[in-house]
């Protein structure tokens, strides 16, 4: 499963560099995916929102209902 989150989270990346942002993965454990949002996405208040209603929803209607997206800082 660590792979497909892996490659899903590249197609995200697209999307977030478009908009001048990135990501970078910093662990996954279990079901847990922690995540530090990077350029115009770290500062972005509304980063929480990108982490759970966009990637978070995005994980889990691709790979297993039960991750989770947490924000690594």
């Amino acid at each position: 499963m660590d792979e497909q989150i892996k490659a899903k989270l590249e197609e995200l990346r697209k999307m977030l560099q478009a908009d001048g942002g990135d990501l970078e993965l910093v662990e996954i454990v279990d079901k847990t995916v922690r995540l530090r949002l990077r350029g115009a996405c770290g500062c972005c208040p509304h980063a929480a929102m990108t982490l759970k209603h966009g990637i978070e929803r995005q994980l889990r209607a691709s790979i297993d209902p039960e991750i989770i997206v947490e924000r690594a800082e």
